[in-house]
């Protein structure tokens, strides 16, 4: 297991764009993005997240993994939750949105924002093309909560969190807290010796 830090917003390596992988010549996905593939899968089971995107652990390429069978684990009662049994956890290479429609909102969260979460507005279905670990074009449709992930884990990519669809004051009260966060993680990590 090769877990990786998480980093955490306000962090300006979260706001990058990130580059589309590049295929091997035989149309096969390289080992390098395999086995981030499989380093992100263990960051984010133990961190108790539902997706992760790669520039989360400061690796500026188009991959995300979601597995929103955690999310029944984690979830509150709540009239809005689903359980998303049968689920099986999916790694993205390349997604595109191909399609969106309708509107859901949800309380969304976020492992680079941890501790935080506020209502986002996104499409209540979508089709998402990509690249699978196998290098097979392949497409999924989702709805739900595994629209949000899908949409949430794809901003990431384009350098946009779940706090850009906020107020300015519920974003600035959140970046606070994140700033004093990422302080007193520096601190411990300088009294231990880091």
């Amino acid at each position: 297991m090769a877990l990786k830090d998480i980093i955490i917003w306000p962090d300006p390596r979260l706001l990058k764009l990130s580059k589309p992988v590049v295929l091997n010549d035989d149309g096969t996905v390289p080992d390098d993005v395999k086995a981030l593939i499989k380093d992100m899968f263990d960051t984010m089971y133990d961190a108790d997240g539902v997706g992760l995107a790669a520039p989360q652990i400061g690796v500026h390429q188009r991959v995300v993994v979601i597995d929103i069978r955690a999310y029944d684990k984690n979830k509150a009662d709540d009239d809005k939750s689903e359980a998303p049994s049968g689920e099986a956890p999916i790694a993205l290479i390349n997604p595109v949105f191909s399609d969106k429609a309708g509107s859901l909102e949800w309380d969304e969260g976020c492992l680079s924002v941890p501790g935080e979460s506020g209502l986002v507005t996104r499409a209540a279905k979508c089709r998402v093309d990509y690249i699978d670990v196998d290098g097979k074009p392949q497409h999924i449709e989702a709805e739900g909560l595994k629209s949000v992930a899908l949409q949430h884990e794809c901003d990431h990519l384009d350098g946009k969190l779940f706090v850009d669809y906020l107020s300015t004051l519920k974003r600035s009260v959140i970046k606070r807290k994140m700033l004093k966060l990422i302080a007193d993680i520096a601190a411990d990590q300088a009294e231990q010796g880091r």
